[in-house]
């Protein structure tokens, strides 16, 4: 392939220009759909087996309390993924941003990650290519508009210069490529024959390998996992937030992804499964934090068993920032006496207004805000020796 800057000749120094034209290699990517070689060692397939155990129990545990959990679960891991790609925002900002009051664009776009895992979660039923679209339709519509839910039409490239593929580290296939490997990949994840987790790492490696979009290809490819594992009965009801686990440990999930274009698939498939297991003892924190938190909160509000009060508390969990139209929307309240349901626990100091606005005004929980964080800081927490 020839490459030919886009970059007008007096924006560069001559030199960067001569460096960065001319041929260049791009990745052949073989199929995989009817591969046998994909295998790993018998201690990676019982690291992944152990793995797909705790997912499972994980998932099971928590089916009785999907309400409060299933969403917070799923905000924690779509923040994880988005901080795999330097995209960082604290508790409050998304949830603030959930509502449509984003002031940042980190915020907007981990929000735009959220979109994406539900959409991956909702599709995982009927995967294919028009399904894989939708999630990166979900995530960049509200950011990049232009390229969201279309496979790319131009060459992209993994590190290096923003000038051209020149000196990357690696240079996915050629746009031509992408809807046919798109379509290989697609039937690799309907076989049977491989372990779900196992399946999973290797197809969002192979993901990544083609690395279809101009931007948002590790999202949407952490958000495929997702799919599968929930395709496959590995969850049923909750989000494991694997991309949490990945962080522990970001360089070698990124070695891992280099080792399997290089023929290696064990990595990817160890880096998942421990990322599987570091995220359930994570998760596991937060639950049992939240759960604290919420008995707390009976100790201190004074309200009747039956009051509408009690409902909000519950929404505080799943939703930790408020506005009026969400308790009358998720508690059943008129718009008018969502103040009303909102009073006891005012009172208590469970909630506190925080937009100083007469109108359209927002409340927070501090400590579900506080509990999210502290998950989020554990996810980035490199253990000693790691």
């Amino acid at each position: 392939m020839t490459w030919r800057p886009s970059v007008p000749p007096d924006a560069v120094p001559r030199s960067v220009r001569q460096r960065h034209s001319g041929p260049y290699r791009a990745a052949i990517v073989p199929r995989i759909a009817t591969t046998s070689t994909l295998t790993v060692d018998g201690a990676t397939a019982a690291l992944a087996d152990e793995a797909s155990r705790e997912v499972t129990r994980f998932d099971a545990q928590l089916g009785g309390e999907v309400a409060p959990f299933a969403s917070v679960l799923l905000r924690s891991e779509s923040a994880s993924s988005s901080q795999i790609e330097q995209l960082t925002a604290g508790a409050k900002a998304i949830a603030v941003a959930e509502l449509g009051n984003g002031t940042t664009r980190n915020a907007v776009s981990v929000v735009g990650n959220v979109r994406a895992m539900r959409a991956a979660l909702d599709l995982a039923g009927e995967l294919d290519p028009t399904s894989i679209l939708a999630m990166h339709a979900a995530l960049l519509e509200e950011v990049e508009p232009a390229i969201a839910g279309r496979w790319r039409t131009e060459q992209v490239w993994i590190g290096g210069s923003s000038y051209g593929p020149h000196g990357a580290a690696f240079v996915p296939p050629v746009a031509d490529d992408v809807p046919d490997l798109i379509d290989d990949l697609i039937a690799f994840a309907r076989r049977d024959d491989i372990p779900p987790l196992v399946l999973a790492a290797l197809a969002h490696a192979q993901f990544e390998t083609i690395h279809p979009f101009p931007d948002g290809n590790g999202r949407t490819g952490r958000a495929l996992i997702h799919a599968l594992l929930r395709r496959y009965e590995l969850t049923r009801a909750v989000t494991v937030p694997v991309s949490a686990g990945l962080l522990t440990d970001v360089d070698g999930y990124f070695a891992a992804l280099t080792a399997y274009r290089e023929g290696d698939p064990t990595g990817i498939v160890a880096a998942l499964a421990n990322g599987a297991l570091e995220a359930i003892v994570n998760a596991r924190q937060l639950v049992a934090d939240l759960h604290q938190v919420r008995a707390r909160w009976d100790d201190v509000v004074v309200a009747r068993r039956d009051a509408a009060a009690w409902r909000v508390a519950d929404l505080l969990l799943r939703q930790p920032v408020i506005d009026a139209a969400t308790i009358a929307r998720d508690v059943g309240v008129a718009p008018s006496n969502a103040l009303r349901a909102l009073e006891p626990l005012l009172a208590a100091g469970v909630v506190t207004e925080f937009s100083g606005r007469a109108r359209n005004r927002l409340w927070q929980a501090r400590e579900v805000l506080a509990a999210v964080d502290a998950f989020a800081a554990r996810a980035g927490r490199r253990r000693p020796g790691s």
